[in-house]
């Protein structure tokens, strides 16, 4: 004998209904949590685990303030690692805004080991967060040290290469990039950034570059939520003519 269903579920899949047939568009504002848990005759916090189960499925997102609201379907993306350079597929960003803040401020915890510089040494952090539409999508903290920080990144830009291509300029060239992948949580600032639920997982990328001296001069921290994401390493074996093989 199947379980009864919990009314949280009834709910989510009632709205989800409403959602795939048009009922409900993208874009629109949902009733407000209290006029829901009216309509439906549950308590607000069954309301809201219902609504919990809409955020991790992408469907619904709440913007603070101003309530909860059907989510365009957000485009995919294919990060390619493995790269001197940080690539997506050519056309995974054509949609994307990006904007960006820069910061001026002193290495400290996890920075000072990820760009091998002792502490209160000068950096500047460049925080880029891309839009599709009114949609936040992704997020990146990109680190150099001071003096090799460009002047004159736009505050906001058509595609995330326009500021790593600027961010290339007074850098130089690279000889070894690490990249660190982990699936993990959102962290409350990273939750309120994306506007993405808190059990909703997140791909982590830790991407530090270093010159031919070996000397850290970016390290970049890559927040992608999964629900939007996919990443592809792809291994180029080298073979030597002339070798024996042994």
């Amino acid at each position: 004998m199947q379980p009864m269903p919990s009314r949280r579920h009834v709910i989510a899949d009632d709205i989800r209904d409403k959602i795939s047939t048009g009922q409900i568009k993208a874009g629109e504002r949902l009733p407000s949590e209290a006029q829901l848990a009216s309509d439906y005759a549950v308590s607000t916090a069954t309301l809201r685990n219902a609504l919990g189960i809409l955020h991790c499925e992408g469907l619904v997102e709440k913007i603070h303030g101003k309530g909860n609201f059907v989510r365009y379907p957000l485009r995919r993306i294919t990060y390619l690692g493995g790269g001197l350079t940080p690539r997506t597929k050519p056309s995974a960003y054509s949609a994307l805004r990006v904007s960006v803040r820069i910061t001026n401020l002193q290495a400290h915890g996890q920075l000072i080991g990820l760009l091998g510089v002792s502490a209160n040494s000068p950096l500047t952090e460049f925080f880029c967060l891309s839009h599709e539409g009114k949609s936040p999508h992704s997020l990146a903290r990109i680190y150099v040290p001071h003096e090799l920080a460009p002047t004159g990144v736009p505050a906001e830009s058509h595609c995330y290469e326009v500021v790593t291509a600027k961010l290339a300029e007074f850098r130089p060239p690279l000889a070894e990039v690490r990249e660190r992948v982990s699936a993990r949580p959102p962290t409350p600032e990273e939750a309120t950034a994306l506007r993405i639920s808190s059990t909703l997982a997140v791909l982590a990328i830790t991407r530090v570059a270093a010159d031919r001296t070996g000397r850290v001069v970016e390290a970049a921290l890559l927040v992608l939520p999964g629900d939007r994401t996919d990443a592809l390493f792809t291994t180029h074996h080298v073979t030597h003519e002339g070798t024996s093989g042994e």
